[in-house]
């Protein structure tokens, strides 16, 4: 029986072979992250506000 993905990737540019940047949602939370590659090293962090706190998507928008 298939599994939901809590994940979801909802914006990427580049690409694996060069530098590539994805915004990935949790759909439990709904928490936005931003991952970056770049060669064989990379980085995950929680998509910030001006005010400093996390962007958050609404999980009714994630269905």
């Amino acid at each position: 029986m298939a599994k939901d993905k809590r994940f979801v990737v909802t914006e990427k540019e580049g690409s694996a072979f060069s530098n590539l940047i994805q915004v990935i949602v949790d759909k439990k939370t709904g928490v936005n992250y931003m991952y970056i590659q770049s060669g064989n090293s990379g980085g995950l962090t929680p998509l910030l506000d001006r005010e400093g706190r996390p962007v958050i998507t609404p999980v009714t928008n994630l269905e």
